[in-house]
């Protein structure tokens, strides 16, 4: 089952489109508000109620402490493992402040080197993440793509169907390498054999 989290951040896609199958359906916060607008009614709703003005109705809510070790949208992830997800797509976990966006990225390579999968989606763009396995990008005529390295080290990082491929080169944490490729029309394939890969790519242009 995959799990659908709404955040407080800023950022959604020009055209918000859930995935399809079954879905469970969280509010982290401020992300209720989001929800709200668009006449969904989530499963559940956690937080710790600093962007919201009061606990919604309803027995499906968690409160969570304001002097907590994690962000609301972790104990989402949390509560949506503990509900059968292994997929999770976050909506508003970009934007706003900066510390909460890199908490999300954060985020995404570990629920990757987990074995489940993260797709956080911006503003014409999807951040998700790949550990020791390979992703399958759609063709698109234009767009970038960039491929950073989460762990200190990734080894065997191969990219085909872009731009610029590659072949077993290993990318570093601490210099940006794989930043700005580009869709050339064609499917493209990232993969990495040692290592957790941050993968970025716009979704404004389709084919």
């Amino acid at each position: 089952m995959k799990c659908v989290i709404f955040g407080a951040g800023t950022e959604f896609p020009d055209k918000l489109e859930l995935p399809d199958g079954e879905k469970f359906i969280i509010a982290a916060d401020g992300g209720l508000k989001k929800l709200n607008e668009l006449g969904i009614l989530p499963d559940h709703t956690v937080g710790d109620l600093d962007s919201l003005d009061k606990a919604p109705d309803g027995d499906e809510f968690t409160l969570l402490p304001h002097v907590k070790d994690t962000t609301d949208t972790f104990e989402a992830v949390r509560i949506g493992s503990e509900h059968g997800c292994g997929e999770f797509h976050i909506y508003g976990g970009m934007g706003g402040r900066l510390d909460h966006t890199l908490a999300n990225i954060q985020l995404a390579g570990m629920l990757s080197q987990r074995g489940q999968a993260a797709f956080i989606y911006g503003h014409g763009y999807v951040l998700t993440a790949v550990t020791n396995g390979k992703i399958k990008l759609p063709q698109r005529k234009s767009g970038f793509v960039s491929v950073f390295a989460h762990s200190d080290e990734c080894a065997g990082v191969d990219i085909k169907g872009l731009m610029y491929e590659t072949n077993a080169v290993t990318l570093k944490n601490n210099f940006a390498l794989g930043v700005s490729n580009e869709f050339i029309g064609k499917e493209a394939e990232i993969s990495v054999k040692h290592g957790t890969l941050i993968i970025y790519y716009e979704i404004r242009t389709f084919i």
